[in-house]
């Protein structure tokens, strides 16, 4: 199994992967260098219907693979990332936030109902990843897991990067009369039902850095 690591460096975030005789999936741009007898190819999103469906999602409709034996370096930013290890059950990201994954995974989307995909912020489609393997997602700050049982998480904002796709994603309004959650200020919430886990990115790295510094001095 590839093994992947989270680096950081002067307030810079980047992706170390090592892999034997294995494939990497990435996003097209995200490759920074690698060393070794690594090969690479580009693999379509799944004809017409992937297409659209890449656009939708903010991915690229060519996602290139890497397979061989070596390590690969991916393009370092100041956000962040984290690493799910899938062992066969299926995850839901925001817009935008697939980075990378092991070969054995499925990448894919997810379509949303239409007033959650215009009012939650999350958009019509999501991307979805299942299988067993290593996915990262990219954060905008560091991560927060709220695991739920058979409960409900209501979020005010667009800061839940990915959730289990056993829980039901719904937006709904703040209070009981659309009225009372626009004057309310909160307008409409996206709300989680069931069980699984949801991530939360709540404070941007940037906001984390601010901060320190602030209490530093």
């Amino acid at each position: 199994m590839a093994k992947f690591e989270i680096i950081e460096e002067e307030g810079l975030r980047f992706i170390k992967v090592l892999i034997n005789n294995e494939t990497i999936l990435a996003e097209a741009g995200a490759l920074f260098y690698f060393l070794g007898d690594i090969r690479m190819e580009s693999q379509g999103t799944g004809g017409v219907g992937g297409f659209f469906k890449a656009l939708a999602t903010g991915e690229t409709v060519v996602r290139p693979s890497y397979t061989g034996t070596g390590e690969l370096y991916l393009e370092p930013s100041f956000e962040g990332y984290h690493i799910l290890n899938l062992q066969g059950e299926e995850w839901v990201m925001d817009t935008g936030g697939y980075w990378a994954s092991e070969g054995s995974v499925q990448v894919d989307a997810k379509r949303n109902k239409l007033l959650t995909g215009l009012f939650g912020g999350e958009g019509l489609f999501q991307t979805t990843a299942k299988g067993q393997g290593k996915v990262v997602i990219k954060t905008p700050g560091p991560i927060e897991e709220v695991h739920l049982r058979n409960d409900r998480l209501v979020v005010d904002g667009t800061f839940a990067v990915a959730r289990s796709a056993t829980l039901n994603y719904t937006v709904t309004k703040a209070t009981k009369s659309l009225l009372g959650s626009l004057t309310s200020g909160e307008g409409f919430v996206n709300t989680y039902e069931g069980t699984g886990t949801v991530l939360l990115a709540p404070n941007a790295y940037w906001e984390v850095m601010m901060l320190r510094q602030l209490w530093a001095v």
